[in-house]
């Protein structure tokens, strides 16, 4: 169906060059975007009244665990850091997941993340063991198109252990590689698109790349996604740890192992990024390669804050993901982005020393401007991902979030197109347009009874519980 969004009170286009647009007025075509101005309503043509109301791109994650969903504040690792976390919540209970709660996990966290406005989800799903008893990727993206969302799977795995993790469940058995990699083949043909406005992409992403793999598989891992076309992802230095286990089993850095494996360039990107050394981020952007910053999880962990003004400046591709519940209990893109816009203010502030000691300045609150962090959460995700979604102009796919502020968290605003960033809370959604189709109407999701399957959640909790073993 065509449609107007007609009466935007702002519009924030995710762009760089032009991150505020003087239109009011978007018609969208055949689920593009094909004018913006002041426009004036067709024959048969739908019309959104988005008087009061300021338009966003859809906002695209860039890295989430969506099993973790069912895992939010799990007490043995709420005030862990990320070693004794990971032994503590998502190992301990990754054998207890069953189809059902699986589905359940991915359904919450695929609505959490759209009632914040995103319509781009991209999920690196790890939950394999040899002999699984149920799909999660076809699990993953039936609920995706179910709720008209972009989905990217992340194919995880491993096929080797951590020594946190020998006296845990059967489900944490490493896969053997050439299946792992057969896997891969599999998924790439049944359901990656590579066209620029693909609903799914494919993506290989070994756990992590330190410890998940030996080297020689992580080359030809790296060697098997090109390929098939299709981009890598995993985590790296998002503790110190990082750079210990790098220096002990490697003889140098996390970055440089990852180079020496072919696993840099501009379709890499990795989550976290918090602890890298100047000739790191040097490297990573000489290469063009892209960072999903998740900056809420890495506070719940005390990781620290990813120095995203200096990797932008060095030339890395710029990105925001939530990461998954269990290390970050609200895991949607505006508590994220607001996040972002905060953290890199305080950090650059943490950096001021007084004048008397060779300080230059106060603090930190030129550090990241809104305009910059809706680029990041947006145009920045798709830029990364390869998509042509993430920005508001003629010629984009129409994936379009309509906040309609009318809470009074949002009264008393000067400058009415910042709220959702700057005013963080959820504003209530006017729209949600994903390649032009409505996936979100008046606030409501079609079909979606919030109420059960909040009793669904907490049913799924008891038996996670159950199956863990926790009294």
């Amino acid at each position: 169906m065509n449609r107007l969004i007609k009466n935007c009170t702002a519009i924030m286009t995710g762009r760089r060059d032009e991150p505020r647009s003087p239109a009011t007025d978007i018609r969208i075509e055949n689920g593009i975007i094909t004018e913006m101005g002041i426009l004036v309503a067709r024959p048969g043509e739908a019309v959104t009244d988005a008087r009061g109301c300021v338009a966003y791109p859809g906002w695209v994650n860039t890295h989430h665990h969506l099993f973790q969903s069912l895992l939010k504040g799990e007490p043995q690792g709420l005030n862990q850091s990320l070693s004794a976390w990971l032994a503590s919540t998502p190992y301990r209970f990754r054998g207890a997941f069953e189809e059902d709660t699986f589905r359940i996990a991915a359904r919450i966290g695929l609505v959490e993340l759209v009632r914040s406005g995103c319509t781009t989800v991209a999920d690196h799903h790890y939950l394999y063991w040899p002999d699984m008893p149920f799909d999660g990727a076809a699990i993953l993206f039936d609920e995706a198109e179910k709720l008209g969302v972009r989905f990217v799977l992340c194919r995880g795995g491993a096929t080797q252990t951590r020594g946190l993790e020998q006296d845990l469940p059967t489900a944490l058995r490493p896969e053997k590689f050439d299946s792992w990699m057969q896997d891969v083949e599999r998924l790439t043909g049944q359901y990656h698109q590579p066209q620029a406005d693909a609903m799914r992409r494919v993506v290989m992403a070994p756990t992590t790349t330190l410890h998940s793999t030996t080297p020689q598989e992580l080359r030809d891992s790296a060697r098997l996604a090109r390929a098939l076309g299709i981009r890598l992802h995993s985590h790296l230095s998002e503790t110190v740890d990082y750079l210990d286990a790098a220096r002990a089993k490697f003889g140098m850095t996390p970055l440089q192992f990852c180079a020496e494996q072919e696993w840099i360039g501009e379709d890499v990107w990795f989550a976290h990024l918090v602890k890298l050394l100047p000739e790191e981020i040097a490297l990573l952007g000489a290469a063009g390669s892209g960072i999903a910053h998740c900056p809420q999880s890495n506070a719940r962990l005390g990781s620290g804050i990813a120095d995203l003004v200096s990797l932008e400046q060095a030339g890395v591709k710029i990105s925001i993901g939530v990461d998954g519940a269990a290390s970050n209990e609200a895991a949607d893109m505006q508590s994220e982005t607001h996040a972002a816009w905060q953290l890199q203010r305080a950090r650059k502030g943490m950096l001021a020393q007084p004048h008397y000691a060779g300080g230059q300045f106060e603090g930190g609150g030129d550090a990241a401007t809104i305009e910059d962090v809706i680029r990041w959460g947006t145009s920045g995700g798709a830029e990364i991902l390869g998509l042509a979604t993430g920005e508001l102009r003629p010629g984009m796919a129409a994936d379009i979030a309509v906040y309609q502020l009318d809470d009074p968290r949002y009264f008393g605003l000067h400058d009415m197109a910042i709220g959702p960033v700057a005013c963080g809370g959820r504003a209530k959604l006017k729209a949600i347009l994903c390649q032009g189709r409505m996936i979100v109407d008046n606030d409501a999701i079609p079909g979606m009874d919030c109420a059960e399957l909040g009793q669904q959640a907490a049913e799924a909790v008891k038996r996670l519980q159950h199956r863990a073993g926790v009294r």
